[in-house]
């Protein structure tokens, strides 16, 4: 899982690089890279590309699609660590969605730390003028979505290669966001074209960890741990976008690592 979330800090820093190159338009290359790169593994590998369980395979692929594109907007039009913070919120809806998906079991304690949590982006988004509401809410629809995703990449454990559930997700994603961006076509140019291929190599390599991650451990476990992603936003931000932040943003970040770190604590004790 630590494996994943540097390469998706690298992918989240290449997406803020290009802000001229639309949102929708970067998920259309990155989705073409994943599907070509899995599909040939999966071949090569002589596994059915399209899987057994088709129903959620697919649903898989739309709930992720919707959780990443409304992520990459986020990522283009608030600062880097504020858009990080806000989409890592998804551990809390892991969690409640995974009482009912995967049937595991969540203590009442927990929904007090998943408060302090989402009070810590709530204090993001009132003393950060660069964090609107209309964003806020954006980057939680994303959150909100990743759960979901990350809960039926456990369902399918049993029944599916990790390779096959990824394949689903550019899959699934290619079809509409090509047509979409279609009516905001810009042409990349020069550098462009690397960061594009850097992006599909990161987001592949992130995926097939996480999913790896997801399938053999404790969903509400795991997903804690991409919070170390905060600490790869903040750096990444300050280096790479010169972005920095007031104290009262600093402590609305402190509040979404102390609500999880805290959940950790009820997940490791229990």
């Amino acid at each position: 899982m630590l494996l994943a979330g540097v390469f998706f800090a690298l992918m989240n820093v290449s997406v803020k690089y290009i802000p001229h190159i639309p949102a929708i338009e970067i998920i259309v290359f990155r989705s073409l890279f994943s599907l070509i790169f899995s599909y040939l593994i999966l071949r090569k590998q002589k596994v059915n590309v399209f899987g057994n369980n088709k129903k959620w395979l697919v649903i898989r692929g739309v709930v992720g699609s919707i959780g990443l594109i409304s992520f990459f907007y986020t990522l283009q039009n608030i600062p880097l660590a504020s858009a990080v913070t806000i989409q890592y919120l998804s551990p809390i809806f892991t969690t409640i969605f995974g009482i009912f998906i995967v049937r595991e079991r969540v203590k009442p304690v927990q929904f007090l730390f998943f408060a302090i949590s989402f009070a810590g982006v709530i204090v993001i988004q009132g003393f950060d003028a660069r964090v609107d509401f209309f964003w806020a809410m954006v980057g939680i629809t994303s959150a909100i979505f990743s759960g979901l995703a990350y809960n039926v990449i456990r369902k399918l454990k049993n029944t599916e290669h990790p390779l096959v559930i990824i394949f689903y997700f550019p899959l699934v994603t290619l079809p509409f966001a090509a047509v979409v961006a279609a009516f905001g076509w810009v042409n990349p140019v020069g550098w462009d074209w690397l960061i594009l291929l850097f992006i599909g190599i990161c987001t592949q390599t992130a995926q097939y960890f996480l999913t790896i991650a997801y399938q053999n451990a404790n969903v509400s476990k795991v997903s804690s741990l991409t919070y170390i992603g905060i600490v790869y936003a903040l750096l990444f931000g300050f280096f790479f976008f010169g972005e920095t932040f007031n104290a009262m943003a600093y402590i609305g970040m402190g509040l979404v690592l102390l609500g999880i770190l805290l959940n950790m604590r009820v997940k490791q004790v229990a």
